[in-house]
Formats: C-alpha cells, structure tokens, sequence
C-alpha cells in the first residue's frame, strides 16, 4: 500500500499559500486560451521544497516552444493536453523530465490506443472528454478505469471534489499516480481555495492505494 499523491493544476495566483500545503505536484498553464493561462509575465517564485514537482500543461505545442519554457522555468514535467503524437512525446523525453500525455475518456474509451504512447511518457492523464481543452468541472465514470491494464502509471483528473473523493476510495483500480484537481478547488480561475484545499488533504491521508 502507498499514499495517494496529488497534484493542483491552473495556479497563478496564491502559489506559495498552495504550495504550504505540500501537494506533490504544481500545475501551471502554458494554453493561453485557457482561462487559468499563466501570461507572458509570469514570473515562478522560489521552490524551497524540492519535493513538490513543477508540471507545465501544453496544448498542442511544438518540442522547441515546450523545451523552451522547461529551462525557462525549470519545469520538472511537461503535461500534453491536446493531441500530441507519440512522435512529439518521444522529442521530449529526457532524464530530467517527466513526461504525462492526457487523453480525453467518455462512454466507450478504447485503453487500447494507448499503447503507442507506453514507451515514450512515463505518466498518462485521464480527463473528462468535453468539446474544449481545459477542465470541465465533471467528473466521467470512474468505474472505466477497471479496464485499465498497462503498467503507466496515471493522473485522475475531471470533475475531482470534496463531495466525490471518498468514492475513488471505493473502487478497485490500481496503477494510479495522483489526482488532478482544478475548478472544483478554487475561488476563481488562477486563485486556489486554501481551506478546501487543506481539506482535501486530510482526506487523501486516509487513503490507501
């Protein structure tokens, strides 16, 4: 048994409060139709504890542009929202960063393709399929994730809340690396909400995966 990790995505604002916090992931993003867009003058603030991970969230970007804001923000891992090849995946992987490719499930979702990524990223992320990059606040059924059976491990995200939490707890599923919040937990794009956030964290303590 290990510990649930988890992972706040779409900061910009109240970034050292979140960070007190000791999530294991940060998420920033780089998708500037987004509404939790970083901007061109984002400046990261200090990273006092090395365990926290800096993830930056891509949409559809080419390897220089993504490479480039990994050293300009000394970014640990790269998250490709859109829909990346495995070719792009493969540009980017290197010793020093991680890679997550994200894939958008709905009723149906065939785990099989997949497979042309399992060699070239080291985490996958599942969201809820909406007709926009970006969160949804809505959650898909959980109960797919049954029928995953490669050995990447991943990121839960989509509609992930206080109210909902306690049912991932519930079911049989493995290989899961963190969850992924966002909306759910915060005042308004970019702002985080510190007291549901702390929240969120005692729950997680409870958890056994």
């Amino acid at each position: 048994m290990s510990r649930l990790r988890w992972k706040v995505c779409g900061l910009r604002d109240n970034i050292a409060e979140v960070m007190a916090l000791q999530p294991d992931y940060i998420g920033f993003i780089f998708y500037p139709k987004s509404p939790r867009f970083i901007g061109h003058d984002f400046k990261m603030p200090a990273f006092h504890e090395k365990s926290i991970k800096k993830v930056g969230v891509f949409v559809n970007e080419s390897v220089d542009v993504v490479q480039d804001m990994v050293e300009k923000f000394k970014l640990d891992v790269v998250q490709l929202h859109g829909s990346e090849s495995p070719e792009v995946c493969e540009g980017l992987q290197s010793p020093n960063l991680g890679v997550i490719k994200a894939f958008h499930v709905e009723e149906g979702f065939d785990f099989e393709i997949l497979k042309p990524y399992e060699m070239v990223v080291d985490f996958f992320l599942f969201d809820t399929k909406t007709s926009q990059y970006g969160g949804s606040g809505r959650a898909f059924d959980w109960a797919m994730l049954q029928k995953y059976a490669l050995n990447i491990p991943y990121f839960l995200s989509g509609g992930i809340s206080l109210e909902n939490i306690d049912d991932l707890n519930k079911l049989e599923v493995s290989k899961i690396q963190a969850i992924d919040v966002n909306s759910k937990f915060e005042i308004e794009p970019g702002l985080k909400d510190l007291g549901m956030l702390g929240e969120l964290s005692r729950k997680l303590k409870m958890f056994e995966i």
